[in-house]
């Protein structure tokens, strides 16, 4: 597996993933630790993305066109 690869499939879908749950620990009353770090998640996560969507991805081969 290319690193391009691993990018699209776990990276990419991991950074949203992790800005999701910052959200969501930001949103919830109950647990101080994660209302604490919720905001730190959400930017990790972003900057994650920002940096995983730079990766160009693997060259698919046109499928529309005969061979």
């Amino acid at each position: 597996m290319t690193f391009r690869a691993f990018n699209q499939k776990y990276l990419e879908p991991g950074s949203q993933y992790l800005m999701i749950l910052g959200i969501v620990a930001l949103c919830q009353p109950w647990n101080l630790f994660l209302h604490r770090y919720g905001m730190t998640m959400t930017l990790v996560g972003l900057i994650a993305f920002m940096v995983a969507t730079k990766i160009p991805r693997d060259a698919q081969p046109d499928e529309s066109s005969p061979s």
